[in-house]
């Protein structure tokens, strides 16, 4: 009897266990028939709105499907002012709109052409195209660049341009009569260049602050360019030191006037002139010095007599020439000067040398220009001392 109650009980919980079997099968059935009923219902509304959003945006205006075409027959007609104008109108008009599967249609007929656009811009600032305008004549390709969002773009290549323009009227000027007629003409031609550069890039790129240091890297290079051809014609041609001092005053004195719109290269012009302006220095002095010791071979320590009043006044002045102002006091009677030759010499070479090399300063030349004076001074000194002796 007990037996059977535990077979009963037994066949009893197998048949609740089959049961729950087949319930959690059916709620799972159930489940996954909801959630796909739910995705879809999902999808379903995504469509919809998508289908909504691309009914809102409207393509069909006469001038959105013709565009494709027009921006074609600006670009051939070079009417780049008209194809920016229109891609500015649709940008304008795409501007809060969704990219619906139509836009990007669009654009994708549309950015080829944009491309091209860009393209024929860069070739109309090409050298062989706008070299002999001058700076304005890049203006036109330079400010659709702009609108076109191509600043960094357009500012290197008008900065290109116009190296090449600066490069090539320096090597257009011919190299004639006097190294100071050479110098005027130089600097005429590379500081007009210059000036005209830095007011046509102040206008066309006005709005962007971040091209102005692009402009001062290529001011500095052009700067280079121009003292190559300067020193080459100045320096390599070992003129004597009053001319070279003429020289390089006219160049700073062209370079101050760049100051004027906000443009001081002064600093760097010394930069690059420093060694040259050394060197022309050191030579000079080399050559008084020689001088000097030459006279002080042949010293006899005799008064000068001059003969005659006009040659007493022509030497009169010139040592007030050279700022010795207290001269009357060593002049004697009958034209006669109490001072030998060679110190009247040296005077007046000593300060021709100081007065030229003073127009050759700046900070940098300072110990160079003295290192200079007392050692041609020391050569006289030692003269007079081993004379003394």
């Amino acid at each position: 009897k007990i037996k059977k109650e535990w077979l009963d009980i037994l066949e009893e919980t197998k048949k609740n266990k089959i049961l729950i079997e087949k319930c959690k099968k059916d709620d799972l059935l159930c489940s996954s028939t909801m959630v796909d009923m739910s995705s879809n219902s999902s999808l379903n509304e995504k469509k919809m709105i998508k289908e909504e959003k691309e009914e809102k945006i409207n393509l069909s205006f006469e001038w959105i499907q013709e565009l494709p075409d027009n921006l074609d027959v600006c670009i051939a007609q070079r009417n780049f002012e008209g194809a920016v104008d229109l891609l500015a109108k649709l940008n304008g008009y795409l501007q809060d709109k969704p990219l619906t599967y139509s836009v990007q249609d669009l654009r994708a007929k549309v950015d080829p052409r944009v491309k091209h656009l860009i393209d024929v811009l860069v070739f109309e600032l090409s050298a062989d195209r706008s070299l002999r305008g001058g700076p304005k004549a890049t203006r036109r390709a330079v400010s659709q660049l702009v609108r076109l969002g191509q600043s960094t773009k357009a500012c290197g290549l008008f900065l290109q341009n116009r190296a090449t323009a600066v490069h090539t009227a320096i090597r257009q000027l011919r190299i004639e009569g006097a190294t100071l007629l050479y110098v005027h003409k130089l600097c005429n031609v590379f500081f007009t260049s210059l000036l005209e550069t830095a007011k046509e890039f102040e206008m066309d790129f006005a709005g962007d602050n971040g091209c102005y240091s692009a402009f001062i890297v290529w001011s500095c290079s052009a700067l280079k360019m121009f003292v190559d051809a300067f020193s080459k014609q100045v320096f390599d041609s070992k003129e004597n030191l009053s001319t070279a001092a003429e020289c390089v005053k006219v160049a700073k004195e062209h370079c101050k006037h760049m100051s004027e719109i906000g443009l001081d290269l002064t600093f760097i012009l010394h930069a690059f002139l420093v060694k040259d302006l050394k060197a022309v220095l050191q030579s000079n002095k080399d050559i008084i010095i020689e001088a000097t010791k030459h006279r002080n071979s042949e010293e006899m320590w005799r008064k000068m007599n001059l003969m005659t009043p006009e040659a007493l006044g022509k030497l009169r002045e010139e040592m007030q020439s050279c700022s010795v102002r207290n001269f009357d006091q060593y002049v004697g009677e009958d034209c006669w000067v109490n001072l030998s030759y060679t110190i009247v010499a040296f005077t007046k070479q000593i300060m021709f040398f100081l007065e030229e090399a003073l127009k050759l300063y700046f900070p940098e030349l300072h110990m160079v220009l003295l290192e200079s004076l007392i050692e041609i001074i020391l050569v006289a000194v030692q003269h007079v001392d081993y004379s003394l002796r």
